[in-house]
């Protein structure tokens, strides 16, 4: 279950996010690539999923952009990987490519597709054909 969903780009901007509960607050958002920063230069790799101040983090990296993923419940960090990866595959069969460009200019589209996918935090249709009907 997620709390929040966003989309970042390289440098930790959110481009887009949507929150489904009220525990997280969106400043866990700008903590997420200075974690990431920390964890590269302590020399450890960064795990799709890690806990900070009791925020647990699931991302994935497409591109040149970070999806992500906020939970402070103990959550299947599995089936958000895997929801992270269908959010990217739908986005990429409906805008071709997945970009800063194309967020910005398919927001509206973004956040239906977003509230389609995920009721209250729980995945639920991620299959493009239904999406698109």
């Amino acid at each position: 279950m997620a709390s929040l969903v966003a989309i970042l780009d390289l440098k930790g901007k959110p481009l887009i996010q949507r929150a489904y509960r009220d525990d997280v607050p969106s400043s866990c958002i700008d903590r997420f690539l200075p974690l990431v920063l920390d964890i590269e230069e302590d020399g450890q790799q960064v795990t799709p999923c890690f806990s900070s101040q009791g925020v647990n983090y699931i991302h994935i990296r497409h591109s040149n952009l970070y999806l992500l993923a906020l939970s402070k419940r103990n959550t299947n960090a599995a089936e958000l990987v895997i929801f992270l990866h269908r959010l990217t595959q739908v986005l990429v069969e409906y805008f071709k490519e997945l970009e800063e460009e194309s967020i910005r200019d398919n927001f509206v589209i973004i956040y239906e597709l977003m509230d389609e996918m995920m009721d209250f935090g729980y995945p639920q249709t991620t299959e493009s054909k239904i999406l698109q009907e």
